[in-house]
C-alpha cells in the first residue's frame, strides 16, 4: 500500500454502536492528522493555535520539557521493556486547537529501519485526564487482539478483549476500529474512517470552517452522549485505580 504524503489532514468519520444492555450509537465528522513522529508539522505562525503539536500531550509519564514526541515514545516504551522503533513512526493523532487538545485514541505505527512494520501503539485518553497505551502486532489485515485493562466509559467495567483493526494508513485513506467483546454480550464497536488530503495552509483554514474546534467538540460530544446514557438510567462502573499504563501484546496473533 502506498503511504500517504505527510503531514496530512483526515476528515473523519466516527462512529461509536453500543448494542448491550441498551442499545446506543452515533456518527459525527471530525478532523484528525496524519504525521510523521520526527517531523512534526509547524504551521504557519498565525495558523497555530489551530495547530499544535506538543510532546508531553502523549504517553502516562510526568511532563519532559525539552523532549521530542518521538523522544517520549522512546522513554515509554523502554520503561516498558520494549526495544523502540529503530524506523519511521506515523502517527494519527489531534493537535491542540485553541489551546486544547482531547485524543479519545492515538495511533502510531512504528517501523524497523528496512521500513517493515514492528508494532502498533494504539493510546487511549479518557476524560479523566489518564492515559493507556497497547502495544501490539498487527496481522497482515492489520488485527490484533488484546485484553482491555484501562477504564474509558463510565458505563463499562475493565474486562474484556478488544479486537483492533489497525492497518497502514493508505494514499488515500484511513481507518481504524476498535471493538470490545465479552462473553454472552453484544460488542461495543467504535470506528474511524477519514479521507487523507495534504496540510496545506488553506487545508488548516478549511478545516476550521468544516469542522471548528475538533478537539473540544469531540470531548463535549463523549460527555453529552455520557448524560443521555445516564439518563436512561446505565448503570454508573467505579473507577478503579490505573496502577499499570501498558498492555503488551507483541506475541500474539489474530487468528
Amino acid at each position: 500500500m502506498t503511504p500517504p504524503p505527510l503531514p496530512a489532514i483526515v476528515d473523519a468519520e466516527i462512529v461509536h454502536a453500543r448494542t448491550t444492555p441498551v442499545r446506543h450509537s452515533f456518527t459525527y465528522r471530525s478532523t484528525t492528522w496524519l504525521v510523521d513522529l520526527d517531523d512534526l508539522p509547524r504551521p504557519p505562525r498565525a495558523l497555530r493555535p489551530f495547530a499544535r503539536f506538543l510532546a508531553d500531550d502523549h504517553f502516562p509519564e510526568p511532563a519532559t520539557p525539552g523532549a521530542t514526541l518521538r523522544d517520549r515514545l522512546d522513554a515509554h516504551l523502554r520503561g516498558a521493556g520494549v526495544d523502540p522503533p529503530t524506523g519511521r513512526v506515523t502517527a494519527l493523532l489531534s493537535p491542540r486547537v485553541a489551546g486544547y487538545v482531547f485524543n479519545p485514541i492515538s495511533v502510531f505505527w512504528c517501523h524497523d529501519a528496512d521500513g517493515a512494520l514492528a508494532y502498533v501503539v494504539a493510546e487511549v485518553h479518557n476524560t479523566y485526564g489518564q492515559r493507556h497505551c497497547y502495544v501490539v502486532r498487527t496481522d497482515e489485515r492489520g488485527d490484533a487482539r488484546v485484553g482491555k485493562e484501562f477504564y474509558v466509559s463510565p458505563f463499562n467495567p475493565v474486562d474484556g478483549t478488544y479486537r483492533l483493526r489497525l492497518p497502514e494508513p493508505g494514499r488515500h485513506t484511513v481507518f481504524v476500529s476498535v471493538t470490545l467483546d465479552r462473553p454472552g454480550q453484544r460488542p461495543f464497536v467504535a470506528t474511524l474512517r477519514g479521507r487523507v488530503r495534504p496540510a496545506t495552509a488553506g487545508a488548516v483554514l478549511a478545516t476550521q470552517l468544516r469542522t471548528p474546534f475538533a478537539p473540544a467538540v469531540v470531548a463535549a460530544r463523549i460527555r453529552r452522549h455520557g448524560i443521555a446514557l445516564w439518563l436512561r438510567r446505565l448503570p454508573v462502573v467505579a473507577r478503579p485505580e490505573h496502577t499499570r499504563q501498558t498492555t503488551i501484546a507483541l506475541e500474539e496473533k489474530v487468528r
